[in-house]
């Protein structure tokens, strides 16, 4: 764990869930698995108002896990890799927005900012969210909702939460320390049958709202608690992550397949990966074998090609030497498999497949070229290709002069982007009878430029930070301003005192308020930019530690 890795983590846990939740999130990253007792003691926090709450936050988003111990006690650990992940949270919901429009983008969100939800609070929140949008006079169905759930969940974008196993309850036997949850595969996608019948609501005033709990509460006591839970309690639901990464990835070849080849040859290629988008697992180093017939009537119905030419482009994307496409067996018109992870060639150098293997270049290429200059970037090149040369080498092929090679050599050197290896032909090593031969170590470049992206990432955070924390007052004052108007908009004020409200904002405090959400908006770009990086070095360092 390296301390931008931390600071990331720490940044990211008090954006989004505030000061006690950060520190004892950062607490568990730094120090690992503690029990509450050292939580307690190193924090400082009191254990039933912030240290139990905070750690129940973190359960409930699966950034923190708990384990029984022999001894009895319960120890928790922090889980930074999915800390990280709230950083990639817009691109999922925008994900789910683009497959499943704004009610699976809504969904997603909900999920997201919740943890952990059963499927009718998820379908009664979003439905109302949906008509708080719509025109007066139009609601949105549960119907509408629930079916979009259960297209998310057929697509494996959403999976239940495991459950306490249901135990018979002796009093002779007391509970455990730590309840012990378990899920199996095959229900992890059902949906139950579950009938929601109902449509959105609207936002009562506030007189209204009061009254309508007044009267809730009332008809809560006279009940006397006999209120029916709902049909599915018990059974929660989660956002799976994985199968977001999934897409992002298979989304990345067919972009590469359409830059190396053609249009159709990326919707081939898209095809098969839909087709086994869930019988493969996210981590499997090829998809299930698919016949050329079974890819022809898969084919979207705006390709109108032959069956032929579908052999044809499958045979091109068999033999081209990136193996984008493999060829398993000749049965059914030819079986074909679309290589994820491991590509034939290479399997020596990049250990990874031909989208990262493709990607991780240009992602360590360009940034190099820029920080040292394109007579370097022509060295790393040839390293990059010729895999071990020596400086004399280096000089003849790069056709640089001695004197320069070997100053960018060293340069390299000491950034640690290249790697010397000493190849001695005698045992003692002497300098005159030993080979030095310079090499690029990929998979230390690219966690390298991985930590780079963490601090990029962090630095991003803290300006945007720095930007809201300046312009506190002036973004107060606009709330306001807003509020107000809202307010005598829906009283029917005039155009007159709605003129007067908005004058209240002078106009050298409306650019400023321009700058500042100009610039915020930058920071936020560049955040999902710099995501995107973090994606393809992470899927290639996860690819090639993997390695078989």
């Amino acid at each position: 764990m390296t301390q931008a890795e931390i600071k990331l983590c720490s940044l990211l846990l008090q954006e989004h869930f505030g000061e006690i939740v950060e520190k004892i999130g950062t607490y568990l990253i730094k120090t690992g698995t503690q029990p509450l007792r050292m939580i307690v003691n190193d924090t400082g926090l009191s254990l039933d108002q912030q240290v139990k709450k905070a750690l129940c936050v973190l359960i409930q988003h699966n950034l923190v896990t708990y384990q029984l111990q022999k001894r009895g006690f319960v120890e928790y650990e922090a889980q930074c890799k999915r800390v990280l992940r709230i950083l990639r949270y817009p691109r999922y919901i925008y994900t789910a927005k683009t497959l499943y429009s704004d009610t699976g983008e809504l969904i997603v969100e909900e999920l997201l900012l919740n943890g952990k939800m059963t499927m009718s609070a998820v379908v009664r929140k979003v439905a109302d969210r949906l008509t708080e949008t719509m025109e007066d006079g139009k609601t949105m169905d549960y119907t509408d909702v629930s079916n979009t759930f259960v297209r998310l969940a057929d697509t494996h974008f959403v999976q239940r939460c495991p459950l306490v196993p249901e135990a018979p309850e002796t009093p002779d036997v007391p509970p455990p320390p730590a309840p012990t949850l378990v899920i199996n595969e095959k229900d992890m996608y059902t949906v139950p049958r579950v009938n929601l019948v109902g449509k959105g609501k609207r936002r009562r005033s506030c007189d209204e709202e009061e009254n309508g709990e007044r009267k809730a509460k009332k008809q809560k006591q006279d009940a006397e608690g006999t209120e029916e839970p709902p049909p599915d309690d018990g059974i929660y639901w989660q956002v799976n992550i994985d199968r977001f990464h999934q897409h992002f990835r298979d989304q990345g070849i067919v972009s590469a397949v359409a830059n190396r080849m053609d249009q159709t040859s990326s919707e081939i290629v898209r095809t098969m990966l839909r087709m086994s988008e869930v019988t493969t697992s996210s981590s499997a180093p090829y998809t299930q074998p698919l016949s050329s017939n079974e890819i022809f009537r898969s084919l979207p119905a705006g390709y109108n090609i032959v069956k032929q030419v579908l052999d044809q482009y499958l045979t091109l994307l068999a033999d081209d030497p990136l193996e984008f496409v493999g060829k398993s067996g000749d049965s059914g018109g030819g079986m074909y498999i679309v290589n994820i992870l491991y590509g034939n060639e290479f399997k020596t150098v990049w250990a990874s497949s031909p989208f990262l293997a493709s990607s991780l270049h240009l992602l360590i290429y360009f940034p190099f070229s820029l920080r040292f200059g394109s007579r370097c970037a022509r060295i790393f090149r040839l390293l990059l290709r010729k895999k071990h040369l020596e400086q004399k080498q280096v000089e003849d092929f790069a056709m640089i002069p001695a004197k320069e090679a070997k100053d960018m050599l060293y340069k390299m050197l000491s950034e640690n982007f290249v790697s010397l290896q000493e190849i001695p032909k005698t045992p003692d090593h002497a300098p005159s009878r030993t080979f030095y031969l310079y090499t690029v170590n990929v998979l230390s470049s690219a966690r390298m430029l991985l930590h780079r992206c963490y601090k990029s990432v962090a630095n991003l955070i803290e300006r945007r930070q720095y930007e809201t924390k300046e312009n506190k007052r002036l973004l107060e004052k606009s709330q306001r301003v807003e509020a107000i108007l809202a307010s005598m908009q829906a009283t029917g004020a005039e155009d007159v005192q709605l003129q007067e409200i908005e004058e209240m904002i002078t106009a050298p405090e409306r650019q400023q308020l321009e700058n500042l959400k100009r610039n915020v908006n930058k920071i936020d770009a560049s955040e999902n930019q710099v995501d995107e990086t973090i994606f393809v070095l992470e899927s290639f360092i996860e690819s090639t530690v993997k390695k078989p």
